[in-house]
């Protein structure tokens, strides 16, 4: 049974470093920080293997969100972009990748800096669980190196690049919280208020996990102090509550400028944007450890699972209490937050990621016999080629997709604007279609266009279009129509008030339509000239568009 109160491995005092038990000899290092160090480049080489081998690997969000990153990059520099696209630099709680990936590009081309942000933010969160875990524990172990089992999950899939970078900055400023927590609250609260600012300008989301943390900690910092007390002397008891009381509440005087600076920023007036949804809980759970591929999910359990029983047999697996609070107040918030919140999706079904890292630096092996050792470095490294051999695989036969539409890509004229309509409008939710949904973005890149889903919605990006082109693009973050709705408009194209698109075949010069079949027909051959016929998508020029009636009068 696993033990939370007799374990050795249990710590109940939560200062730093303390031994685990009182009266109990602290057990000698198994792992010292070098081997510790060796084993975390090794892992971290092995599960960067399929980032390095894809510069646009196939994640939902990702290719948008590194257009935008060459457009700040490059605005000042490029006339196409600069006649589209403007920085408009505010208070927003989404910069980290704005404001590093850039910096970055001044040195190497903009996919290179992608790759390289993606690589940091997986030592950030791997290096911040290790960390955590020595904090608590008082010694290195190599245990939480099973974190980079869990850094290719459904969140990232999705591309939420500036909250998976988050989590990392998150579990560095937890650990720092117990590194300080018995020194002077004049050192522990400035240092966590550096931390709260810059989770703050990271992700939202990412500062709320960081209180969610500090919130479980302190409530058991709190019981732990109280109840021993309470059961020696209630009236002494009764006495220090007060005290203990204040001391817990100021653990909150660092998020104070939260509130001020979410009210400063154009975020908050997307508070409004919410819907809570019981549905899609479990699938929260499900995206930790499923990535593609339903038996890998299951594989990857099961060694867990038989690993956990071994160890619990001979009593050397050992869970911190601060894990336990973890459970308890995240169980509470995972179910309270919404499915939309500030206007950004899959809200809670993000939690639980966050809350597995953590949870991962709450548990202890006694790694003292060199077998075990040995078991767990293999146990490591062969979760890892798993999962790595996974992504690999699936990246490999989505690279062919996305290969192709760089190809098309080429073919689009450098300053041009371009549409982008879905065959099916339903289409864009599969894993397989990730690497497609937001493609449409490398022409952006590569070709200076102007692309209508690039993500220039006011609160939550500094990129936006230029008033003169923001009524032809997508400003909202929608779904882009289906091409049917496109050709149905061509009828009514001044029927009043209407979508962005309405009058698409003369505002843009090109159209990608994302999600066809092999048996795809032009559907409007007086508009629309096919030039790329791709993987799943069709590339056409816009007969009536104002490039074409200039290519028309040169010639």
């Amino acid at each position: 049974m696993l033990d939370v109160t007799q374990s050795p491995g249990v710590v109940f005092d939560l200062a730093p470093a303390q031994p685990a038990v009182e009266g109990l000899a602290p057990r000698r290092v198994e792992f010292g920080r070098r081997a510790i160090a060796a084993l975390f480049v090794a892992l971290l080489a092995l599960t960067s293997i399929p980032i390095l081998l894809h510069p646009l690997p196939p994640l939902s969000d990702y290719v948008n969100h590194l257009a935008r990153m060459h457009v700040i990059a490059a605005v000042n520099s490029d006339p196409d972009l600069a006649r589209y696209y403007e920085i408009d630099w505010q208070v927003i709680p989404n910069l980290m990748m704005d404001l590093i990936v850039p910096q970055f590009e001044r040195l190497m081309n903009v996919y290179l800096a992608g790759q390289v942000y993606t690589v940091l933010s997986f030592a950030l969160i791997v290096s911040g669980t290790l960390a955590l875990h020595r904090q608590l524990f008082g010694r290195w172990s190599p245990l939480p190196l099973l974190a980079f089992v869990l850094l290719y999950n459904n969140v990232f899939l999705v591309g939420t690049m500036n909250y998976v970078s988050g989590i990392g900055l998150m579990l560095w400023a937890v650990t720092a919280w117990i590194v300080l927590r018995e020194r002077s609250f004049l050192l522990r609260l400035p240092v966590s208020t550096l931390f709260v600012l810059a989770l703050f300008f990271c992700h939202l989301f990412s500062l709320g996990v960081y209180g969610l943390a500090l919130l479980a900690f302190e409530l058991h910092r709190l019981w732990i102090s109280y109840a021993p007390l309470r059961r020696a002397s209630p009236a002494a008891a009764r006495r220090r509550l007060p005290a203990l009381l204040a001391d817990f509440v100021a653990t909150g005087l660092p998020f104070l400028p939260v509130l001020p600076l979410l009210m400063m920023s154009p975020t908050w007036g997307l508070w409004q944007g919410l819907s809570w949804e019981l549905a899609g809980k479990i699938d929260g759970l499900i995206y930790v450890i499923e990535v593609y591929s339903h038996s890998v999910a299951l594989l990857l359990i099961g060694i867990l699972a038989f690993l956990v029983g071994w160890a619990l047999r001979d009593r050397a697996l050992s869970f911190h209490a601060f894990g336990i609070a973890v459970l308890a107040v995240g169980a509470v918030i995972y179910m309270a937050l919404p499915r939309m919140l500030f206007d950004t999706y899959m809200a809670d079904q993000r939690l639980p990621i966050s809350l597995a890292f953590i949870l991962l630096a709450c548990v202890d092996l006694d790694l003292r016999q060199r077998n075990v050792r040995l078991g767990v470095m293999i146990a490591l490294f062969g979760l890892a080629a798993i999962r790595v051999a996974e992504v690999e695989d699936k990246w490999q036969q989505l690279s062919s997709g996305i290969q192709s539409f760089q190809q098309s890509v080429r073919l689009i004229e450098r300053g041009s604007k371009v549409a982008v309509a879905y065959a099916d409008p339903d289409d864009g939710s599969a894993l397989d279609d990730y690497g497609l949904v937001h493609a449409d973005c490398i022409a952006l890149i590569e070709r200076s266009a102007l692309v209508t889903t690039e993500f220039t919605v006011m609160g939550k990006q500094v990129l936006h279009a230029r008033p003169e082109y923001r009524g032809r693009i997508d400003a909202v973050d929608g779904t882009p129509p289906g091409i049917g709705q496109m050709v149905d408009v061509i009828d009514r194209p001044n029927s009043g008030a209407g979508p962005y698109w309405r009058h698409w075949t003369t505002d843009y010069d090109y159209l990608y339509v994302l999600f066809t079949n092999g048996n795809f027909e032009n559907p409007d051959p007086a508009h629309l000239e096919p030039i790329f016929a791709g993987r799943r998508f069709m590339l056409y020029r816009i007969q009536h568009s104002q490039l074409a009636a200039a290519n028309k009068a040169i010639k």
